[in-house]
């Protein structure tokens, strides 16, 4: 795990493309990563430098954009994604992880995807990126980690209804959520002893069982068996009095219940540079906090900010994770 980050392209009728190329001017060899995809797709007059080996990105990132090139069908319209495309984004993605497993790159970083696209143009099933990479990497269970420089978050519950929420709040998926989450802390982010604090579901962490019972009946209890197992567990905490300053220094990261609970915090502190991180996969994986942007692609006003923050934690995590690793 010593070689350069893998890029994957993601949608190319989006504005990934546009984001390769300015993160490449950004970084350069200072922080090299191989872009996987058509070089036709970056935007014109972009510097492209053509590799065959990962191992050459560093220095071919002097010249230009790193590319392992992955034909497509054909040319790319921004903000009109080519059905004909489909099979070959999912392709990239496999290419990349074939990438981080075999040890050629040290990382992997997903530009974004349209779902919908794969769905028409190849029948891709999955509901986004980290269920198919799970799916590569043969993990059952993975963990959503939005970071930045000022705060890091996990939601135990994602993508579902808030009214759901409660019946999808298991103990096994929080103790699951929280041990996969202590574990990446030591491996992938070099904290020896990280400090996790949970938050509540209901308002005021249920105010002893005035506001529901799931701070009583369920969290609570884990939390004090998991705690006796020597894991720094915080909690359950008021939502509501966790994301200040001064208590933000008093953890690594935050466990969270359901999806908007940890990501408004994340998004209201650094909306530009929040990085999407996938947990608990054999290979470290980062993107960045946003989609395709269609309404914007091909026009020069993507904000690279996120991708070049994602580029970076996929640099530093697959150093830390090499040296963890025996």
């Amino acid at each position: 795990m010593t070689g350069p980050v893998a890029l994957c392209c993601g949608e190319p009728a989006g504005i990934g493309p546009e984001l390769a190329a300015k993160a490449w001017r950004a970084l350069g060899p200072d922080l090299p990563f191989v872009l996987i995809g058509d070089p036709s797709h970056l935007p014109p007059g972009t510097p492209v430098a053509e590799i065959t080996d990962p191992a050459l990105a560093a220095d071919a990132a002097r010249r230009g954009v790193p590319v392992l090139r992955h034909d497509f069908p054909g040319p790319a319209t921004p903000g009109t994604p080519e059905p004909r495309h489909a099979q070959a984004v999912i392709d990239v993605i496999a290419r990349g992880v074939d990438l981080v497993r075999s040890g050629q790159a040290r990382a992997l970083c997903t530009a974004p995807i349209h779902k919908k696209a794969l769905l028409d143009g190849a029948g891709f099933r999955y509901p986004g990126h980290t269920e198919y990479l799970a799916a590569l990497a043969g993990t059952a269970r993975v963990v959503m980690m939005l970071a930045s420089p000022a705060l890091r978050v996990v939601p135990t519950t994602i993508h579902i209804p808030l009214a759901q929420v409660p019946r999808a709040l298991t103990a096994e998926l929080l103790q699951d959520t929280l041990r996969i989450t202590h574990e990446a802390l030591i491996r992938d982010f070099g904290i020896p002893h990280p400090r996790i604090a949970v938050a509540g579901l209901n308002p005021h962490a249920g105010e002893g069982g005035a506001m529901g019972r799931e701070e009583i009946d369920l969290i609570a209890p884990l939390l004090e068996r998991m705690r006796a197992e020597g894991i720094d567990l915080q909690g359950p905490m008021s939502a509501d009095t966790m994301f200040h300053e001064r208590a933000r220094a008093t953890y690594d990261a935050a466990v969270c219940m359901y999806h908007d609970q940890a990501l408004i915090p994340i998004k209201t502190l650094d909306f530009d540079r929040g990085v999407n991180i996938t947990l608990g996969l054999p290979f470290i994986r980062t993107s960045p906090d946003h989609g395709t942007a269609m309404d914007i692609a091909g026009r020069d006003l993507a904000n690279p900010s996120s991708m070049i923050e994602a580029l970076k934690m996929a640099h530093t995590m697959g150093a830390a994770r090499a040296a963890a690793t025996p």
